[in-house]
């Protein structure tokens, strides 16, 4: 990658300002200085960049497309909830320099990271940051001050005789190896070291016997056990005399446990391992509500990242609303309010780009709401979608088809029109069942969205139009329609209703309170409508906040569309993040067996209706903590008091959670010892959400991170448990160590 490279740092399309950017010689930093003044504006670490973009893949860098091709447009991502780096080098050869260059450090496939190398790496960023000179050299009271800023409250004593010892120049300072010689020291796990001698015989190696037996007795792997060890020897023993003996260290111990293989995740779930042969109501499916905003639903800031980060984070369901906009442009925003608006062809051109990154996934669907805007617009916007019709006019030759099928095509959801005239004049007939606690504004914007969908009817009925723009709008209504093949929005009229006269290329829209109220009054029923027809289930209107229902209970009853606002963060979402986080991160989720039979007997309220084995007792041994982060905006020196709670989230009866006590003044490496049990009567449903806090006698406790994910989709043994941000990023090298046990 080039040093000091010169490019235009970009936040508008009026600012635009040369700035070098600088990768440190750490390989770890970039800073960038203002080329007029000289001045080091800002630096930021490479474990800060969750992602690189190329070309105008961002609201700013589309507005310029004109002005600079998207050979040399590029945009870094950040965690979290830090605003994105738009950037334009002066040479696409320069460009690629450096997304290439980005993605060799951050991504791990193209450059693989040991745990060794995240904890080194972690380290020195951890160094640059409290070496204030810059001369490479940290006293014993620098490291006192590192240490705290690290989550450590160390008796000085003991920190002081691994400071001598890691010391080796005998300076009175630690340089930046003998600082990680330190952190080692620091880090030292008692719990796998006492783990290791238990099933190695000289306490020294774990020969490929041991380690067979240790994969057997406490991992429960039975299956190809022998080949398994070997596998794990060559990947993971640092000693090559070791792998020639096919022997593991005691080093190499910890490295598998902290890898992959050694996840409480199933490696085997990560890839598409369901079955994907099913038609489309067999499978939950990942979907947001208004998925172009960002912030709040009144006056929030509407933009294509809310499509850019949805699709990102495997969401196969998403909503564009579109309104008249000047000279006759489709605009997308949150009619009625004030929120910013987008041009529909951007929210089109990027759904192009960004939907099919993953090529096994199967289809989005777009819920789209035209206005009536020229008709030429919409054509020559939608032109480069792969819209999923079939011939003859939009009838359906199969009434589900799998979603094999339907890979790369995009599903349309919709109001079919019969005669045109019904859709022109006549009264709407499929808005939204609305029950009498729900929100009048969001009901009514419910009506309004699905009365216009296909329709090219503007909300205003009195508009007038002239006979040509008339007869331009007929025609394109009915082109419209007949995009709409397997999700016609029909009016939920009652179950018994649904039997008679619906079908299964159908779909109905509930607000989660009249969801619930089926789920109260008829959760069999409510089963068995969606073994055969989708269900979309959306937000009430009284969350102008942006804030989420739980998914948990929709999920319960079969509904597949369960639509969440993407852009707040909370346990909702890390409910649906863990859910989807399996099968390749593809969107779709199968529902269990007795969820996809029309005859099931299955009730969410009985668990006992539930055909198939019995009740299966979860028993989580909550071990220890690693590097655990401190909590935002805490105070400098502040060390948390860490506490660990474990909540199941399934059926009313499976609905739990237990928790450790606290550890004072340790959040390196805290130590639990305490076991949890839970008894989960449907477990095909159970989500087990493991959440570390920092415990205050005073108020709320503090968030500090989570992992979420299906029961389904936990290996037994011993295992690491890699925490997440609020916002479901990854925070390394943070971690629990656990002991799971699985019985029936």
């Amino acid at each position: 990658m080039q040093q000091g490279t010169l490019m235009r740092k970009v936040k508008s399309k009026s600012w635009k300002k040369q700035r070098y950017f600088k990768l440190q010689d750490d390989c770890m930093t970039i800073w960038y200085q203002s080329k007029r003044t000289g001045k080091i504006e800002s630096a930021f670490s490479i474990s800060d960049v969750e992602t690189v973009r190329e070309g105008h893949q961002s609201e700013v860098l589309q507005s310029l497309a004109e002005e600079f091709p998207p050979e040399r447009c590029f945009t870094i991502v950040f965690y979290g909830r830090r605003g994105n780096l738009d950037l334009i080098a002066s040479s696409a050869e320069e460009a690629q320099c450096w997304v290439q260059g980005l993605r060799q450090l951050i991504e791990p496939k193209s450059f693989p990271l040991t745990p060794a190398l995240v904890s080194c790496t972690w380290i020195r960023d951890w160094f640059q940051k409290a070496d204030k000179n810059k001369d490479g050299r940290m006293n014993f009271k620098e490291v006192q001050r590192l240490l705290k800023m690290m989550n450590v409250d160390m008796n000085e004593d003991h920190a002081l005789r691994l400071f001598q010892a890691a010391d080796k120049s005998e300076s009175g300072t630690l340089e930046g190896e003998e600082f990680v010689l330190f952190y080692k020291a620091l880090t030292q796990r008692e719990e796998v070291l006492s783990l290791f001698q238990d099933f190695s015989e000289d306490g020294k190696k774990l020969t490929l016997l041991e380690l067979v037996d240790f994969l057997r007795q406490e991992q429960l792997e039975d299956e190809g056990t022998e080949e398994l060890a070997m596998e794990l020897i060559d990947k993971y023993e640092p000693s090559e005399t070791a792998r020639a003996r096919h022997a593991l260290s005691a080093d190499g111990f910890l490295m598998y446990l902290c890898s992959p293989e050694g996840s409480i995740f199933n490696p085997r779930h990560r890839a598409l391992w369901q079955d994907m042969s099913q038609p489309l109501c067999h499978y939950f499916i990942s979907s947001s509500h208004n998925t172009y905003l960002i912030e709040d639903q009144i006056r929030g800031q509407s933009s294509i990242e809310g499509y850019i980060r949805a699709l990102k984070r495997g969401c196969r369901c998403l909503e564009v609303d579109c309104w008249d906009g000047p000279n006759g442009e489709p605009m997308v925003y949150h009619g009625h309010t004030f929120t910013s608006k987008i041009p529909f062809r951007e929210v089109v051109s990027t759904l192009g780009k960004a939907s099919w990154e993953n090529s096994s996934s199967p289809p989005p669907r777009m819920g789209a709401s035209p206005c009536s805007s020229h008709p030429q617009r919409w054509a020559q916007s939608t032109a480069t979608l792969d819209i999923a019709a079939l011939p003859g006019r939009g009838v359906p030759t199969s009434p589900s088809p799998t979603l094999q099928e339907l890979k790369h095509k995009i599903l349309l959801k919709g109001k079919k029109i019969g005669r045109l005239e019904d859709m022109l004049d006549g009264p709407g007939d499929e808005a939204p069942d609305v029950s009498d606690d729900d929100n009048g504004a969001e009901a009514e914007e419910e009506r309004r969205r699905v009365k216009v969908v296909l329709g090219m009817v503007h909300p205003s009925r009195g508009t007038k139009h002239s006979p040509a723009l008339q007869k331009d709008k007929e025609s394109l209504a009915q082109a419209l329609s007949d995009c709409v093949v397997y999700c016609k929005s029909v009016s939920f009229r009652g179950f018994q209703e649904a039997r008679s006269h619906s079908r299964p290329s159908e779909i109905s829209s509930l607000s989660e309170a009249k969801a619930r109220k089926l789920m109260r009054d008829a959760g069999n029923e409510f089963v068995r409508h969606n073994t055969w027809q989708l269900t979309r289930i959306y937000p009430s209107g009284m969350r102008t906040d942006s804030s989420n229902y739980s998914p948990q209970e929709m999920w319960n009853v079969g509904c597949q569309i369960v639509a969440l606002n993407f852009q707040t963060a909370g346990t909702e979402m890390d409910l649906c993040d863990g859910l989807f986080s399996q099968n390749g991160r593809c969107g779709y989720v199968i529902k269990p067996p007795f969820m996809r039979d029309k005859e099931t007997l299955f009730n969410p309220s009985d668990p006992g209706s539930r055909e198939g084995p019995g009740p299966v007792t979860l028993t989580i041994q909550v071990i220890s903590g690693q590097q655990l982060p401190k909590v935002a905006n805490s105070k400098d020196g502040a060390v948390i008091d860490p506490l660990v709670r474990v909540e199941i989230h399934g059926v009313p009866a499976d609905q739990a959670r237990q928790e450790t006590k606290y550890i004072e003044n340790n959040g390196f490496n805290p130590r639990w010892d305490e076991t949890l049990q839970f008894q989960l009567h449907v477990p095909e449903l159970a989500l087990v959400r493991f959440v570390v806090e920092d415990y205050d006698k005073t108020s709320r406790n503090d968030f500090v991170g989570q992992f979420t994910l299906a029961f389904a989709n936990i290996k037994p043994g011993y295992r690491h448990i890699h925490l997440l941000s609020k916002d479901g990023t990854s925070i390394p090298p943070s971690s629990l160590f656990v002991h799971i046990r699985i019985t029936e």
